[in-house]
């Protein structure tokens, strides 16, 4: 049958979606390990997630220093020999922290995993923390941080988790110049020592993988216990939000402002979670959005704005961000306030709320091609306690949510009077 290309093909809606579910094993040491085993290429991803995110650091740059000094050097090699023989066998390995964990990853031709393992095997357990690596790090990241502070969006950024969860949060702390010099190599392996043991590891494997996958990571990561085991204490902390609504930081040599617009929000596992993200779509969440759509296609005020729904493990917030002229800050600001009126006043067309609909539904399913897609999408679960019916429901709510229950919600938590404002910008 010949295709003809004249005709455009049939349009369907997705009814489900089938997602591959990770399956768990536990190693002799009692760590949790879980597989995706997917795709077509010998590859495999091996992550090593710590709950060691900057919620958990005494003081700032702390989660980030032992994390990324991790790979500087170890009892048996330097930190050159660490990268030039993952480098031979045609491995890639990374670090990254983030508000809650920290995840040390492993990409390997699995031809040569074991061999790829016994290098990151010696840098999860064995680390040094030179001091002469450590003061190239802080050299580095002081440099970089002044440069930053230079910003609009990035001071813009910093102070609005200030403002949204106080300056004494974890979640609201900023680095500060004056924090480089206050960090100590001491500290940092302190740090390392409390996080990084096998009482506090997940293993999250993704890709191709062999079928003697879960005994390898048994043989370098589960025989016996390894690392200061202790427990990891919660921080007892509350959210101290501003109590005034407007807020201007003056950058007298700025030719842009820097907007955020938000306040303190739910996480995931609020049933209010998946709608909302409906709404925030089509107020800012895509290039479509009524933001876009008004403040960059028709005032011409910005290369782009939009709205989104940060989810951490213990509170979220929900944020409108955009770089304008100066000259035009009031009215963008006005034209934003505006749009978030009509959400609590006038109900969506329908039309709109299909074309969003079927653009939550299609990011979806990109979003869960391939085996390392897969392991983010499980990540996104396991990190809040969640389990795969989550994914269901956000289905369910994104298929069935009404015009009136979108404007319901923007009456709940789209009010003025609950908005914080910030610009960092000329006057």
């Amino acid at each position: 049958m010949t295709l003809d290309r004249r005709q455009a093909p049939e349009f369907k809606t997705i009814d489900k979606i089938n997602i591959q579910q990770a399956v768990e094993y536990t190693l002799d040491n009692g760590i949790k390990v879980y597989t995706i085993d997917s795709g077509s290429q010998e590859l495999t991803k091996i992550e090593f997630v710590f709950k060691a995110g900057m919620y958990y650091q005494s003081q700032p740059l702390l989660s980030s220093a032992a994390n990324n000094l991790l790979e500087t050097g170890t009892k048996h090699y330097t930190a050159n020999e660490l990268s030039d023989n993952i480098d031979f066998f045609g491995s890639f390995f990374e670090c990254a922290v983030d508000q809650d964990y920290s995840t040390l990853a492993l990409f390997s031709l699995n031809k040569y995993l074991d061999k790829s393992l016994h290098y990151v095997e010696d840098i999860i357990k064995n680390p040094t923390f030179p001091k002469d690596e450590f003061d190239i790090y802080i050299s580095n990241k002081k440099q970089k941080h002044l440069v930053n502070s230079e910003k609009v969006n990035v001071l813009a950024r910093r102070r609005f988790t200030e403002l949204l969860f106080g300056e004494n949060h974890p979640y609201g702390v900023t680095v500060k110049n004056e924090d480089f010099e206050k960090l100590s190599i001491e500290s940092v392996i302190e740090f390392y020592k409390s996080f990084y043991h096998s009482g506090n590891c997940t293993i999250i494997a993704s890709g191709k993988l062999s079928k003697d996958l879960v005994e390898t990571l048994n043989q370098f990561f589960g025989k016996s216990s390894w690392g200061h085991l202790q427990n990891i204490d919660e921080p007892k902390v509350s959210f101290n939000s501003t109590q005034q609504q407007k807020h201007f930081i003056e950058k007298s040599d700025a030719i842009q402002s820097a907007v955020r617009v938000g306040r303190l929000m739910f996480n995931k596992r609020n049933p209010d979670y998946f709608k909302f993200q409906v709404l925030n779509t089509i107020l800012g969440g895509y290039f479509g959005s009524r933001l876009m759509a008004n403040i960059r296609e028709d005032k011409g005020y910005t290369y782009g704005i939009g709205s989104g729904l940060a989810s951490l493990v213990n509170g979220g917030f929900f944020y409108i961000s955009t770089e304008v002229g100066t000259d035009v800050t009031k009215d963008t600001l006005k034209e934003i306030y505006k749009e978030i009126k009509l959400l609590r006043e006038e109900l969506v067309d329908a039309d709109e709320l299909e074309t969003v609909r079927n653009y939550v539904l299609g990011q979806f399913l990109r979003s869960v091609d391939g085996p390392y897609a897969l392991a983010d999408k499980f990540k996104a679960i396991w990190e809040f306690g969640l389990d795969y019916d989550y994914f269901d429901n956000y289905f369910e709510a994104v298929k069935t949510i009404t015009p009136q229950e979108i404007k319901n919600l923007a009456n709940t938590y789209l009010q003025e009077k609950d908005l914080i404002e910030l610009v960092v910008g000329k006057k």
